[in-house]
């Protein structure tokens, strides 16, 4: 994907639906996946990727710390949808973890080790086995300094094609998509890895 034109393709992709952008991306990706953590709005991707592509490969990295609203969501959606989900876990379990270092704040030296077992290798390992050329993900403008640094589609580290269709949406306009579509959502989610909620998790920057 490293020879794309990156800056022509987001102009081509301006103004376009997030069914159009996906759409369009479909017409060249070999290997796409979307990627979830369940938290709030992510139905809005797993939704719109699925409605164009049912066997489209859903990348579900769980950290071992969601609350139960949101295993409780993901199951519904995973049987709502007929996701196609492959689970990636820590090697470690929250308990085993849990007796040497909790969950660590963003100042402690052991946060950056916690971040790495709990989502980075299991992402990384999702990756790595399944070798994506695209990746749909849900990143939106405001959301953090680096998400609103980059466009609808950007560039992984490793040079796959990431792809946030609804990036310019508002959560009023997700509201509304949700709404239309009968879609649930969940705001009790947790992240052990984020502390506040505009710091990056890690995956995209």
């Amino acid at each position: 994907m490293k020879e794309l034109d990156i800056d022509k393709l987001n102009e081509e992709l301006k103004g376009k639906s997030p069914f159009e952008i996906i759409l369009k991306v479909l017409e060249f990706a070999k290997n796409p996946v979307v990627t979830t953590n369940f938290r709030p709005y992510e139905v809005a991707i797993l939704h719109a990727c699925v409605l164009i592509k049912k066997d489209l490969k859903v990348i579900w990295c769980d950290t071992g710390y969601n609350t139960p609203q949101t295993y409780k969501h993901a199951f519904e959606l995973i049987e709502k949808l007929k996701l196609n989900v492959h689970l990636y876990v820590p090697n470690e379990s929250s308990a085993y973890r849990d007796a040497f270092m909790g969950i660590p704040g963003i100042e402690d030296p052991m946060h950056k080790i916690f971040t790495y077992q709990v989502k980075l290798e299991p992402f990384n390992r999702a990756m790595k086995e399944h070798k994506p050329d695209v990746w749909f993900t849900n990143l939106r403008i405001g959301q953090t300094e680096f998400r609103n640094s980059i466009d609808v589609v950007s560039l992984s580290r490793e040079g796959v094609l990431k792809v946030s269709p609804f990036y310019n949406w508002t959560d009023e306009q997700l509201d509304i998509y949700l709404d239309q579509h009968k879609l649930p959502n969940e705001f009790k989610y947790f992240d052990p890895t984020k502390v506040l909620g505009n710091r990056e998790c890690g995956l995209h920057n």
